[in-house]
């Protein structure tokens, strides 16, 4: 092998690295003078990222520039999501909890398809059953005594879960599934996505005529407008469903404990854990639980132990800070969060006038002993002065994206905004939606 040039050597090399990087340093604190003012001012971004800061002890403090809803928002004309409800309002609060909800599992951990043998639910992890019930009882929105306990990826596998269990499985043909409109957008999709012959979509329970049995949707608060819901149908031959994904106290009062043959609930609104795809059934019936336990088996084996066991440790730091008198409980600033939201959209519909939202009755709230307006996580969003297509002004008008009511069940001139995005996305959203009164809408 020939020899390597002198010039090659290993101190010329560092010695020609190091005035590189130097060069590259001063060109970019030259660049950041010459800019001056025409670089972004980064305020405006400080609400995107929560500002946190670490005490002496470890635990972590969110910045108060964080949680200032009047702030004003640099809107650099990008597209505000609100179709979806992704629940990221919570982010702030859980990077504020700093390590509590920090979770190990070994790798050993888990290897097994089973749970608890015992239980009819036979992948439901213990830990999570006890939190289940606990949190039920310290909100009081719930009754868990002699029910069983169903757990599903999310509460879109339990309501196909239910479906699977509810349904004449004989010759009858597909028994009809009705929800009142407006009703949840995904449930006509879910429900016809496979053309069972066991069950099909039937449309909106409030013309619902035919006769025979059916299996109802009873979604409360109900989503996309809000209100509370109650059976309409109302014949002797109807199955209810109840989602009460949204009955949680910073999204309504807390009147009394839900008991319904059926209930669904999911860590995804309670929690704001959309990502870890935790829901859970409580279940009157041991035949309906065994058999929504036999359609989880057959369609995914179970469901993941690792996600059960992080939702655990979630609801267990949820329940524990209920009863802490000296920090704000998850729901205290849950609520305070949706009301701000609430507060601020009420007053801009007032102001313009070009567009409603809906109106709602405070009640009592046993959970926070206090009277309150519901304060949904989504805004069933009414454009008004004849604009026909809700969606389309927005979308094209205002870029901001919105879920028409068509979808719902319901007309174009409504549309579903989500109250769960980023401080920095709301806050733009209800400048864009404030200005209207001085535009075309």
């Amino acid at each position: 092998m020939g020899q390597i040039p002198r010039f090659l050597s290993w101190r010329n090399m560092l010695v020609l690295s190091l005035a590189v990087n130097f060069s590259l340093i001063l060109k970019i604190l030259k660049g950041d003078k010459e800019r001056g003012d025409s670089w972004p001012d980064r305020t405006a971004y400080s609400s995107i990222w929560p500002v946190i800061s670490t005490t002496a002890s470890g635990s972590s403090l969110l910045s108060s520039a964080s949680c200032n809803y009047t702030k004003i928002e640099e809107d650099d004309d990008r597209i505000i999501n609100l179709r979806l409800g992704d629940p990221t309002v919570y982010e702030r609060y859980w990077q504020e909890m700093g390590e509590v909800t920090t979770l190990v599992i070994p790798g050993w951990q888990s290897l097994s398809y089973f749970s608890d043998h015992n239980n009819l639910c036979w992948f439901l992890e213990p830990e999570l059953g006890k939190e289940i019930v606990r949190v039920h009882k310290v909100v009081g929105n719930a009754v868990t005594q002699d029910r069983f306990i169903v757990v599903g990826t999310g509460s879109t596998q339990l309501y196909q879960a239910a479906l699977y269990a509810l349904s004449p499985h004989d010759d009858s043909g597909p028994i009809n599934v009705v929800s009142a409109a407006p009703y949840y957008c995904s449930y006509p999709l879910i429900t016809d996505c496979l053309k069972s012959c066991l069950y099909r979509w039937g449309g909106d329970a409030k013309a619902y005529k035919e006769e025979g049995p059916y299996i109802e949707l009873v979604t409360s608060p109900n989503n996309p407008d809000g209100l509370l819901r109650e059976p309409v149908v109302n014949s002797s031959k109807g199955i209810l469903i109840h989602d009460l994904a949204y009955y949680w106290p910073q999204y309504t009062p807390i009147t009394s404990a839900a008991d319904h043959d059926v209930m669904l609930f999911t860590a995804s609104k309670s929690t704001g854990h959309a990502g870890m795809r935790i829901g859970w059934a409580l279940v009157k019936d041991r035949e309906t639980a065994r058999k929504m336990t036999e359609y989880i088996e057959l369609n995914t084996i179970g469901v993941s132990k690792d996600s059960q066991l992080r939702v655990a440790k979630v609801l267990k730091v949820v329940s524990d800070s209920c009863g802490n008198e000296t920090a704000k409980s998850f729901f205290d600033h849950s609520y305070d969060a949706m009301y701000e939201r609430w507060k601020l959209l009420k007053q801009a519909a007032k102001n313009t006038k070009r567009f409603t939202v809906p109106d709602f009755s405070a009640q009592h709230c046993s959970f926070f002993g206090k009277v309150f307006e519901s304060q949904p996580a989504f805004a069933w969003f009414k454009c008004e002065e004849g604009i026909v297509d809700c969606e389309k002004f927005l979308r094209e008008e205002k870029k901001i994206l919105t879920k028409s009511g068509k979808h719902f069940g319901d007309d174009q001139s409504f549309v579903r905004i989500s109250m769960l995005d980023r401080d920095s996305n709301f806050n733009i959203f209800l400048r864009r939606v404030s200005a209207s009164s001085n535009s075309t809408l």
